[in-house]
C-alpha cells in the first residue's frame, strides 16, 4: 500500500468482548459518535454501510476477511466527499491480540495511492474514535463525544 495509517491501542478487555463491541450496531453508535450506524451481516463478501444519523451514507464497502475474535479486513470507500470517493477503495484491517489481560488492537488503513487525502483524513479520525472505543470498554463512557460528532458530520 502506498498510503497507510497504522494505530495500535491496548484495551483492558477480553478479545471476545472487544469483537462484540466492534460489530454490534447498538455499541458502534455509542463509541463512534456523531449518530453513526454501521450495518452488515459480517460475512465474507457481504456489504457494510456506515450511515449518518440523517440516513446519508458516509462510507461503504465489503467484508474481505472475518475471523472472530482475531482479525477483520474491510474494503472501504468514502461515499460523501467526491474527492475522497474518487480515490476508490481502501483496505482497513483490525488485528486483535490478547496480551496480559488486555487486547492489543492494531488498526491498519491503507490505499494503493501515494499521498491519499482519504488516508490523511482517517489518520485524524481514527485516534479519536479508537480512544472512545477504549474508554467505552473500560469505563462505559466515551471521552470525545463532541469531537467525534464533528468528525462524523460529513462536512
Amino acid at each position: 500500500m502506498k498510503s497507510k495509517f497504522v494505530y495500535v491501542i491496548y484495551i483492558k478487555t477480553a478479545p471476545e468482548k472487544l469483537w462484540h463491541v466492534l460489530t454490534t450496531p447498538e455499541f458502534i453508535k455509542r463509541w463512534w459518535g456523531g449518530g453513526i450506524t454501521i450495518t452488515s451481516d459480517w460475512n465474507v463478501g457481504s456489504t457494510w454501510v456506515m450511515s449518518y444519523a440523517d440516513g446519508r451514507v458516509a462510507d461503504a464497502g465489503e467484508i474481505v476477511e472475518f475471523n472472530p475474535p482475531k482479525r477483520m479486513v474491510i474494503k472501504w470507500r468514502n461515499e460523501w466527499n467526491p474527492e475522497l470517493k474518487e480515490e476508490g477503495f481502501s483496505r482497513c484491517t483490525f488485528d486483535l491480540e490478547e496480551i496480559d489481560g488486555a487486547v492489543k488492537l492494531t488498526l491498519t488503513h491503507g490505499i494503493d495511492l501515494p499521498n491519499s487525502k482519504f488516508i490523511e483524513a482517517v489518520s485524524v479520525g481514527w485516534p479519536m474514535i479508537l480512544s472512545n472505543l477504549k474508554s467505552f470498554l473500560e469505563t462505559g463512557e466515551v471521552v470525545l463525544k463532541e469531537k467525534t460528532e464533528r468528525y462524523g458530520t460529513g462536512k
